[in-house]
């Protein structure tokens, strides 16, 4: 009852100054949780990014009413195939559910027998072939599909010990009558080049699900994959988008939406009286209502459909344009104010492709300070407010800093911190 209570108040005060300075109170820190300075980029641990006023409010007035889910989707993948070029298109509960949906759709298609089977037991066309330098810890989202990944190829230059990638014959070597599809994790250096995997894709028959959760921004990458060849795309929707944290977009071939969407929504329903949207699931394709799937536990609501749809729409190349214009100013408040410190170099490091998130690289001099990278991260992260750093670099002596959440006032604080902490005892 005190926490509800707590909660509810809406228009808490407290002192911050004389008796006529009085600041909100947010609601995080009501529930005692105080909300941080996130320096370090889109993170989900830090709640991506903060939702833009426009996507708050529409998922507010969509929380008033009452609307067929599955119908809403089908609003969504025709949206998302404008914005992206695909056929069809899936509001997921973030681009990792989306992965795992992708997976499920390649492996069970339109067979409601195969869908009630997974994960692992659709039969032995269940394998997903991956370029060994494509490997990451979010590739666990095809396993919890119940796929099995096929490792092919090298990366000879990564350690140093010769000049090659993996190419396109290792790949069409290792597809097999057991080959559900191939896995392609988008990346500025990925490589081989996504059109040389779709190629051969192609002549295969064999689909290609690309991971490009973090590619966004530049607004262009919405349409790329798809260009490539890529048959399903997942998206984050909660980072640059700046849609709801817990939302992602799937977007490719209908077929596979379709198979996606039904593996997702909720299921209870006859076959007799179920009535789904025909652009979204072709009712007269399938033998029967499948049962839930194992995407259930996947469900977006209706106000992160809308929420995302509109963020989606609001992603355009004047307002990346804007944003890019905006994260130069802020960075360069704390590259200015570094740049008597002889304990640091900050260096202006730009994005790989144009529009794209630019950084602030902080690298300490061993020979100016005992302080090590992985200590001033940690550092600043226990005062108040805490501050998140980037943390890509910790290894070589560096701290990154991210512009996504960061305006004027917090850069200002960054940079306050630290100076105070770089010249601390």
């Amino acid at each position: 009852m005190r926490l509800w209570s707590t909660f509810a108040v809406t228009s808490s005060t407290v002192a911050s100054g004389g008796p006529d300075e009085r600041r909100i109170v947010s609601i995080y820190q009501r529930l005692g949780v105080p909300p941080v300075i996130n320096a370090a980029g889109t993170l989900t641990r830090l709640g991506g990014t903060v939702m833009l006023p426009e996507v708050r409010d529409a998922m507010s007035e969509a929380a008033c009413e009452l609307v067929p889910v599955d119908e809403l989707q089908a609003m969504a993948s025709r949206a998302i195939a404008s914005a992206c070029g695909s056929e069809a298109g899936l509001v997921t509960s973030g681009a990792s559910a989306g992965l795992t949906l992708a997976a499920a759709a390649c492996m069970a298609g339109l067979d409601i027998v195969k869908m009630d089977r997974l994960p692992g037991g659709a039969g032995p066309r269940s394998e997903i072939v991956i370029c060994r330098s494509h490997r990451n810890s979010y590739d666990h989202a095809f396993r919890v599909a119940g796929a099995t990944l096929v490792e092919v190829g090298f990366s000879d230059r990564s350690p140093g010990v010769g000049v090659r990638e993996t190419e396109a014959w290792e790949i069409d070597a290792a597809i097999t009558e057991n080959t559900a599809a191939i896995a392609y994790t988008a990346s500025a250096s990925a490589y081989p080049p996504l059109s040389v995997v779709s190629a051969v894709a192609r002549k295969r028959r064999v689909p290609v699900i690309v991971d490009a959760a973090g590619q966004l921004p530049p607004p262009s990458n919405l349409r790329r994959f798809i260009a490539e060849g890529a048959d399903l795309v997942a998206i984050s929707g909660g980072k640059a988008l700046r849609g709801p944290q817990g939302t992602g977009i799937l977007a490719g071939r209908s077929d596979l939406i379709a198979s996606a969407a039904l593996q997702q929504l909720d299921m209870d329903v006859t076959f007799e009286t179920w009535l789904p949207p025909p652009d979204l699931i072709p009712r007269d394709k399938l033998t029967g209502a499948p049962r839930h799937g194992m995407g259930r536990g996947f469900k977006v609501s209706k106000e992160q459909i809308v929420g995302l749809v509109v963020a989606l729409g609001l992603f355009t190349d004047e307002r990346a344009k804007a944003d890019y214009a905006r994260w130069l100013e802020v960075l360069h408040v704390i590259e200015l104010g570094l740049r008597n410190c002889a304990r640091v170099q900050a260096t202006l490091v730009p994005p790989r492709q144009a529009l794209g998130f630019p950084l602030l690289e902080v690298q300490l001099d061993p020979k100016e300070t005992a302080l090590t990278a992985y200590e001033l991260v940690a550092r600043m992260k226990k005062g108040r407010p805490a501050i998140h750093l980037g943390e890509r670099r910790l290894m070589d002596g560096g701290i990154l800093v991210h512009p996504a959440s960061l305006d004027q006032a917090t850069a200002r604080i960054v940079l306050q911190r630290l100076l105070a902490e770089l010249q601390a005892p």
